[in-house]
């Protein structure tokens, strides 16, 4: 099941990541316009939490979609040490076209499956996941307590 599971992620995450790579932006880029298109303005702290990528690589992201005029930063409004990341109008325009041509690629990807299979893989996915997670923290709790 391991091996199923492993091959299957590695499959698509190639057709993921040739397709974000055809809309001309970088994962980690992708990614923080993504979060921001999705969730609305957020800090780098926050984009952090939602995509599993390294702060340094998630800061020097930010660097780049600002200069490029794509996102512009603000101060927070409950602690002004903080910076707000916003999309610009480009930047929405951007994420919107990229965003769509790779959800695109990736329902191509899926065509195998009807809609009941898909949503019957995300309910079992889901499970499978929360239970093998809910496991890990056992163990990291018992060796804890050991």
């Amino acid at each position: 099941m391991w091996l199923v599971l492993a091959r299957c992620h590695r499959a698509l995450n190639q057709v993921a990541e040739r397709s974000i790579e055809e809309t001309g932006l970088g994962l980690t880029d992708f990614a923080a316009l993504e979060a921001l298109l999705h969730k609305g303005p957020l800090t780098i702290t926050e984009i952090h939490g939602k995509v599993p990528l390294a702060l340094g690589s998630m800061t020097a992201a930010v660097d780049r979609l600002e200069k490029k005029g794509l996102i512009i930063r603000t101060a927070a409004k409950d602690d002004r040490r903080a910076k707000l990341l916003k999309l610009t109008p480009e930047g929405r325009r951007v994420v919107e076209d990229a965003f769509s041509r790779h959800n695109a690629d990736l329902e191509s990807a899926m065509t195998v499956l009807n809609q009941s299979e898909k949503r019957e893989l995300h309910r079992l996915l889901r499970k499978l996941g929360l239970f093998a997670a809910g496991t890990l923290a056992e163990t990291a709790q018992t060796k804890i307590l050991i």
